[in-house]
């Protein structure tokens, strides 16, 4: 009984010095090298401590739909029937067929909501978790996974009106729908440095999300969600397309729900986007980390 006792206090004791060191090294004026470091601690103590997010984001979505007889699938009623709405309505403008479009748009919206979500969410992420942040010694990162971990919950319970359209519309799924699998860890990825720069930059400017809210809604009509790329005449509009990287994170996770594998270019993109956001980020966040607190 007594060893189980000592692991814990050890790892509290290890997790008390990583704490303190960032601490002690963000008040320094710091060079890039030292900036990553403190970032690297924060999310390795994040690491360690995952099992916290995890109960967090479970009880946010549980707490959200207590009490209430269909709980939280009535997150995948709202899809199902927007989905349907949205479906029809723009197949019938734009003469579709809406065996082929009814997919593309329920692909689109279950994994935009997931991105815009995220977003959206992630820029009040530490202002949202204040009264923890300023009572309670943990890592920041942890708030950000919170985020990512609840919206995760909600894209299951959205996920499940893809198979029921399969079946509804008589479609077999392919063995591309593998490709699904590490689209869908190139995309967290980079809404997790998206997410964790945006808090950083919220918790000291407050207008900030406002500002964001506004650029998701016009991305959302500048990306391929409601209409398909092929409608667009080739040219400069196409260029313009391909300079979206909502368009080549979204493709990431939703071409391979077609039956389609995502282009190398893509998955090149989304590479490019991952390892320069997150060089950035992590500067960011391990040189202005101690200062979270002082703006909330």
């Amino acid at each position: 009984m007594r060893q189980p006792h000592r692991r814990m206090k050890k790892r509290r004791a290890t997790a008390d010095r990583v704490i303190n060191r960032i601490a002690f090294t963000s008040r320094k004026p710091m060079n890039m090298l030292s900036a990553f470091r403190v970032s690297q601690a924060d999310i390795s103590e994040t690491y360690h401590s995952r099992y916290i997010p995890l109960v967090f984001g479970w009880q946010d979505v549980a707490q959200r739909y207590r009490r209430s007889k269909v709980g939280a699938f009535w997150l995948t009623i709202n899809m199902g029937v927007m989905i349907g709405a949205l479906g029809a309505i723009f197949g019938t403008l734009f003469q579709l067929d809406i065996i082929n479009f009814l997919p593309f748009v329920a692909s689109g919206l279950i994994f935009w909501t997931f991105i815009s979500t995220m977003i959206a969410e992630g820029c009040i992420a530490f202002s949202a978790s204040e009264g923890i942040i300023l009572q309670v010694r943990l890592p920041l990162f942890v708030h950000i996974v919170r985020v990512w971990w609840r919206n995760c919950i909600i894209l299951a319970h959205n996920l499940v009106i893809y198979p029921i359209l399969l079946i509804v519309l008589w479609t077999a799924p392919s063995f591309n729908l593998l490709w699904a699998i590490p689209g869908f860890i190139l995309l967290s990825a980079n809404l997790l440095w998206m997410a964790l720069l945006l808090a950083t930059l919220c918790a000291r400017f407050r207008d900030m999300p406002q500002v964001i809210a506004n650029v998701l809604q016009i991305s959302f009509y500048a990306t391929p969600i409601m209409w398909t790329p092929q409608s667009l005449s080739d040219g400069i509009v196409q260029q313009i397309l391909l300079m979206n990287p909502f368009f080549h994170l979204l493709s990431l996770v939703r071409l391979p729900l077609l039956g389609e594998a995502p282009a190398p270019e893509q998955w090149l993109i989304g590479t490019l986007i991952c390892a320069v956001g997150w060089s950035v980020t992590l500067v960011f966040f391990g040189r202005y980390r101690w200062r979270v607190p002082y703006w909330l």
